[in-house]
């Protein structure tokens, strides 16, 4: 077999063929005597799996078994072509079933690198938005036509919350719809795009409240969930070996846009208002996201699947019996619970110090910056290292960096630009881990479970993400402090904030005391293993 053409196959997207095979005859020669040296059959030496039914054995060969020329009328007449179908419909078959044409190859290329940089893209719109949110968080605080309204001072503040907290959760219900119906996922991009748009300019002529939570939260992670997800079913197509890298960097698009719009909001909204603030940006994400959508599609083929399903052998409940991945469950949870607390709060912890509405914003697009660092690097890394060691690492880091960077020195803005650096380089790369923790129970080469795991891990940081803003609102009020106190982070707004910084480290530290134990049972697990 050619050794170029074997580097671009992966073992995904399997089609079932029936394939009349005597069952006495070993399937290799089967395939080999029906070709001629001319029409060679290039078969990628992965295994294939028999089934029993009836009279025949069905094979479920890869997609990427295709005949290099065109195949025989004997060969297609011999063994393709089921009963029934005239030999004139053997093209239309042939379509159906098999991928007749050599794929675009794994880890590289324009089609590899074309798909990350368009889904880079799609995650600083989809999730910038929210990750900035704090900026709009403290202008509807300021501005009492948001602020006197009932319930504002809990509702407002989970806008940005429901909306990424809603994206996280939907993945176990939209993955499986992906895999159910491949035929409409692009166009179900498209339709979330418009429904983002929609939901950011319908928000903008509203001064309710809870129509703000519907449009701009609700809403717009309906439209984000729809535009996003697809985009990570496709990486795991598109990347096996640097699928860390390429996690790594389509997660920094979210810490691009925590970046950028931080910086570039106040202005606006100081010069326009909220109101129209949305609707420039509703048009400016239409405009930046359109040209990308042609580019966000997979890297197979899609066919038609028939026949029963394929026997896994077991081999796609493994994780269910890995104790390490159990850790990691509870540890992607933990730290979803203090993670998204300082996003939520930073610029109006930042308006208690009397700074003005950029230096406020400053804080919070300087942490998302920081985590740009922190998701390409650790992206990176975790394609070479220990993924339980930089994990528990970064947790211990973002534990110290709370308490001391958030809790003593942010008194001022250098500590608190300080911290936000601190905090966005050690927590802000936490989904990079994501790709390195799977990979020590699935195979690297089955994206459809790698995406599923992802998609649980995605649902229970979700979690963390929805309810730690209401039990931190709850907690934010002020308190009498003495003189001493009041010279710390903790003391800021006269103790408004103590509860909330405490909060935040206790999960970084019970996050990395789990992950620490986590570590040690993971390793005696895969030592019993290989022993076995």
């Amino acid at each position: 077999m050619d050794a170029s053409f074997a580097n671009t196959l992966g073992p995904q997207d399997q089609q079932f063929l029936d394939l009349g095979i005597d069952k006495s005859e070993p399937v290799s020669t089967t395939i080999s005597n029906d070709f001629s040296q001319k029409d060679e059959f290039l078969l990628p030496s992965l295994p294939c799996t028999p089934y029993e039914e009836g009279e025949t054995t069905m094979i479920a060969l890869s997609a990427r078994a295709v005949p290099h020329q065109a195949t025989s009328n004997s060969y297609i007449e011999q063994n393709l072509r089921p009963q029934g179908l005239s030999l004139e419909s053997d093209r239309d078959f042939l379509t159906n079933r098999v991928n007749t044409s050599s794929l675009a190859p794994v880890d590289g290329g324009f089609g590899a690198w074309s798909f990350l940089f368009s889904a880079f893209f799609v995650e600083l719109i989809v999730w910038g938005f929210p990750c900035a949110f704090g900026t709009f968080l403290d202008a509807y605080l300021r501005d009492p036509t948001y602020a006197s309204q009932k319930n504002a001072q809990l509702l407002l503040p989970m806008i940005g919350t429901m909306t990424s907290g809603i994206i996280y959760c939907s993945g176990p219900v939209t993955y499986p719809l992906i895999y159910r119906y491949p035929m409409y996922t692009r166009i179900s991009m498209w339709i979330g795009a418009a429904i983002c748009f929609a939901s950011l300019f319908g928000a903008s002529y509203t001064t309710s409240v809870v129509n703000l939570v519907l449009c701009q939260g609700v809403l717009y992670a309906i439209g984000g969930t729809m535009l996003y997800n697809p985009c990570i079913n496709y990486m795991n197509e598109w990347f096996i070996a640097r699928r860390g890298l390429a996690n790594g960097v389509i997660s920094a698009g979210a810490a691009a846009g925590g970046l950028i719009l931080p910086l570039v909001l106040p202005g606006i909204i100081d010069r326009y208002g909220t109101a129209k603030t949305l609707r420039i940006i509703a048009v400016v994400f239409a405009v930046c996201l359109l040209p990308m959508l042609p580019f966000l599609k997979g890297r197979l083929p899609l066919a038609r699947v028939v026949g029963p399903a394929v026997r896994s052998g077991g081999e796609d409940r493994k994780w269910m019996k890995s104790p390490g991945f159990r850790f990691v469950m509870i540890v992607n949870t933990i730290q979803g619970f203090g993670y998204f607390v300082p996003l939520v709060w930073l610029p109006t912890f930042a308006s208690e110090l009397h700074l003005n509405a950029t230096n406020s914003s400053l804080a919070l697009s300087l942490l998302n910056g920081a985590s740009l660092i922190g998701t390409l690097g650790f992206g990176a890394l975790t394609d070479h290292m220990d993924t339980w060691l930089l994990a528990f690492s970064t947790l211990l880091g973002t534990c110290l960096a709370t308490f001391v960077g958030w809790g003593v020195i942010s008194y001022s803005l250098a500590g608190l630009i300080a911290f936000g650096m601190a905090y966005g380089v050690l927590a802000g790369g936490w989904s990079s881990f994501w790709p390195g923790f799977i990979k020590t129970v699935v195979s690297q080469e089955d994206p459809r479970l790698a995406t599923t795991l992802m998609g649980y891990l995605m649902f229970s940081r979700g979690l963390g993400n929805i309810l730690s803003t209401p039990i931190t609102a709850a907690m934010a009020h002020p308190k009498g402090l003495s003189a001493v106190q009041g010279r710390l982070g903790f003391g800021v707004g006269n103790g408004k904030f103590e509860n909330v910084i405490v909060y935040t480290g206790t999960c970084f530290a019970g996050a990395s005391l789990i992950a620490g134990v986590g570590w040690v049972v993971e390793k005696s697990y895969q030592r019993s293993s290989t022993r076995r």
